[in-house]
């Protein structure tokens, strides 16, 4: 499976919708890739310095915090995005990357006092809300659904923000504990009524 796919399988994987809903055809190989992938968040990542590694949990767990369900921290997410970072990024998406984690760490302390993992939620959250300020007219934020690929030229923020959702929403924690999760449906219901309250569902189905 190359690059393109993997990230078009991400994205069907995070939609909760079906193929035939994104006007999407998957191939034989993709089909076979969702039903046997494994635990992506699981691999050994080894792109990041430690102090890296902090700020970037940090920043993945400013934008999905831990509450009365899992943050980012807890489904693996900052080992997941050091890991796309590394298998799958391309030599402009990693640069933009590169780019970002080397301004957080070397701007925040020299602005703030402290490293960015320092920092209280409030500070955290202001900082990563002032880098989407400065994004906001990119075209990434246009976007509108799930159907594109990746970006490479959107800005570190961005890059953050999807990565964070890719892999939350993709991992066992989050599949299961905020995503309504049933492993085996056997239908697909497309006109079935949701409550403001209820969440999407976890996994691919098809009709």
């Amino acid at each position: 499976m190359n690059r393109r796919e993997f990230l078009q399988c991400a994205a069907v994987m995070v939609s909760g919708m079906t193929a035939s809903q994104l006007g999407l055809a998957l191939s034989d190989a993709q089909r076979a890739h969702l039903a046997t992938a494994p635990n992506y968040n699981a691999g050994k990542a080894s792109y990041l310095s430690a102090a890296q590694r902090r700020i970037l949990a940090a920043a993945c767990e400013t934008i999905i915090p831990r509450s009365d369900t899992p943050g980012a921290i807890d489904a693996g997410v900052p080992n997941f995005i050091e890991l796309m970072v590394s298998d799958w990024f391309n030599a402009t998406e990693r640069a933009i990357f590169d780019a970002g984690m080397i301004d957080l760490e070397t701007r925040i302390p020299q602005q703030y006092g402290m490293a960015f993992d320092r920092l209280t939620a409030p500070a955290q959250r202001d900082i990563l809300e002032a880098l989407e300020s400065a994004a906001s007219d990119h075209p990434w934020y246009e976007f509108g659904n799930v159907q594109r690929d990746f970006i490479s030229d959107a800005p570190f923020i961005c890059q953050l923000k999807e990565l964070t959702i890719w892999g939350f929403f993709t991992s066992e924690r989050g599949a299961k504990e905020v995503l309504r999760y049933n492993p085996m449906p056997m239908q697909f219901d497309g006109h079935l009524p949701l409550s403001p309250n209820d969440s999407t569902w976890a996994g691919v189905v098809e009709s």
